[in-house]
């Protein structure tokens, strides 16, 4: 059976979480990193020590998004197809996903992890400023297809999923953007978004 390794509130370790859901993958999550800090050995999994990590039928793997598309390969490959120009539409997304993560980095931190005291809020603006420019160009993405994987859901979907939760529930300003408010609201139609992704913020 799949096990990751992870706390549930991770955007990375969410990713996986909502995938092995996607595709009813069993699996046992354990938590390990932030509160929960690391079990002994861990830095022998993933040297980073960063979460998650997973290990499955002897193959121990970290990175999230090479997770998602080693579990896609070999359990659905419908998500990720073996079409090279097919697969490059949404695998696009998920290497876009880091410079995203980056840009809203400073509005998650200090509005989620820091107390009002010692926010610095200046810093959230330009963040917030940040994640809006680049959201506009999923905005302008969604406006041609209806996923970012292209005519269906797909592995490609999973990464932003992940952080347009955060968008739309951080305290931040955020332009009218319907198509992404519509992919929005259709993820969360999605059970295992729904369940492991479309939780507060912590």
């Amino acid at each position: 059976m799949l096990t990751i390794w992870g706390r549930p509130n991770s955007h990375n370790v969410k990713k996986v979480v909502w995938l092995a859901e996607e595709i009813g993958l069993a699996y046992a999550r354990r938590d390990a990193g932030g509160r929960f800090g690391f079990p002994d050995g861990y830095g022998e999994m993933n040297p980073n020590m960063l979460v998650p990590a997973i290990e499955n039928d002897g193959l121990v793997l970290w990175e999230s998004n090479a997770i998602l598309r080693y579990l896609a390969s070999r359990y659905a490959p419908a998500l990720w197809p073996a079409d090279p120009a097919a697969r490059a539409i949404g695998d696009r997304w998920m290497d876009w996903q880091f410079g995203y993560a980056a840009a809203q980095f400073d509005a998650f931190i200090n509005l989620v992890r820091r107390s009002p005291d010692k926010r610095d809020m200046a810093a959230v603006a330009r963040s917030a400023e940040a994640s809006a420019r680049l959201m506009a160009i999923i905005e302008r993405e969604l406006g041609r297809r209806p996923w970012l994987s292209g005519d269906a859901f797909g592995l490609g979907d999973i990464p932003m999923g992940v952080y347009v939760h955060s968008w739309f529930s951080l305290d931040i300003p955020r332009p009218e953007l319907p198509h992404v408010a519509d992919w929005y609201a259709r993820l969360g139609e999605r059970p295992g978004y729904a369940a492991h992704v479309r939780i507060a913020l912590s």
